[in-house]
């Protein structure tokens, strides 16, 4: 397809995004989000929520009350809105996001962000170790281009880091009450994971680029160049060796103060199939973390697929810091099937 260039565009064309719409602004991923997107002050942000949410929103934004049984209210919500940036838990209805992009193609918005920002689904293999209850992610990007009204971009930044991190050995690995580390295979494998902070940069980054290229000359960035593709950032690409440090580093122990073992990834991996067909869902989180941590590389996308952390102006983050916060987070003890 040829490059289109704003020059070339009719009168009255924004070559910039100006309203967004986001689904679960009040949620994990989507408060930082949308607190992200408030910050930059290049959007107008409006949260599509249900009528009868009691759920917090970030101050600034706009609120849209829909109904989703109600396709009307969808499409009403979604007019005028230049993008939709759509996040929701693991238990959210499977048909809430279909709706969603039926009314976004409805209403006429040329942006949409699915429900993603995990581990690189684009990668066949750890896909279907992952997916393999069906592949829900690749039907809504086919009913996307299908609809023929909106593209799509995939967001790819690994597993949240002081989520992952504190929430629980059956995520990286770690226990913080109990002091207990299991290393996968020899603790060695890199992997991306980004901050809750990092992700929600990384959005507002990508959606205050130009639509398209000014002309020619234009070496820059734009939304164009990221059309129906996956985009990848991330805050650390490290080990669990690396994570083990960072946690010494701010706990203020010795490695000696810590249980460390060490477990085959395969073995894990497949341990956390057979919980789940017991109908131990805390299987589910150990199977879907430890298969990123194959020895086949799948989990480092800064080495397979390179990054666009620069392109997106992202800073680099002080990995201690997020540690520090992963240690609060498991104090709470936030466990699954709450959010994985």
């Amino acid at each position: 397809m040829a490059q289109s260039y704003a020059k070339n565009q009719p009168a009255g064309f924004k070559n910039h995004i100006e309203n967004v719409a986001i689904v679960g602004a009040g949620g994990q991923v989507g408060k930082f989000i949308a607190e992200a997107i408030l910050a930059a002050g290049k959007h107008t942000l409006t949260a599509i929520t249900r009528a009868d949410s009691t759920t917090p929103l970030p101050s600034g934004v706009r609120v849209a009350r829909v109904d989703y049984a109600d396709r009307a209210s969808l499409i009403s919500a979604l007019q005028g809105q230049d993008a939709l940036i759509i996040t929701m838990g693991n238990r959210a209805p499977p048909d809430q996001q279909t709706k969603l992009i039926e009314a976004a193609a409805e209403a006429g918005v040329r942006w949409i962000l699915p429900n993603e920002y995990g581990y690189d689904i684009a990668d066949p293999g750890l896909h279907k170790d992952i997916a393999n209850l069906g592949d829900a992610h690749a039907e809504y990007r086919r009913q996307i281009e299908a609809l023929g009204k909106s593209s799509w971009i995939s967001v790819v930044c690994g597993f949240w880091y002081e989520f992952s991190l504190g929430g629980g050995a059956e995520r990286y690995g770690f226990d913080f009450g109990k002091k207990t580390v299991a290393f996968f295979d020899d603790g060695n494998t890199k992997i991306d994971t980004s901050t809750w902070p990092q992700v929600g940069r990384g959005v507002a980054q990508l959606l205050g680029l130009k639509v398209l290229k000014e002309d020619e000359s234009d070496e820059g960035a734009c939304l164009e160049d990221f059309k129906d593709k996956f985009l990848y950032f991330s805050s650390f690409c490290v080990s669990q060796r690396e994570m083990l440090e960072s946690v010494l580093r701010v706990t203020g122990t010795k490695a000696g103060d810590w249980k460390i073992t060490n477990e085959g990834s395969v073995e894990r991996y497949k341990k956390g199939i057979e919980m789940m067909q017991q109908g131990d869902m805390v299987g589910f989180a150990q199977m879907m973390y430890t298969r990123v941590f194959y020895q086949d590389g799948s989990g480092n996308f800064t080495k397979s697929r390179g990054l666009a952390n620069d392109v997106l102006g992202l800073p680099k983050e002080d990995m201690d810091e997020y540690t520090a916060k992963a240690f609060e987070f498991s104090k709470k003890g936030l466990k699954y099937p709450s959010s994985v």
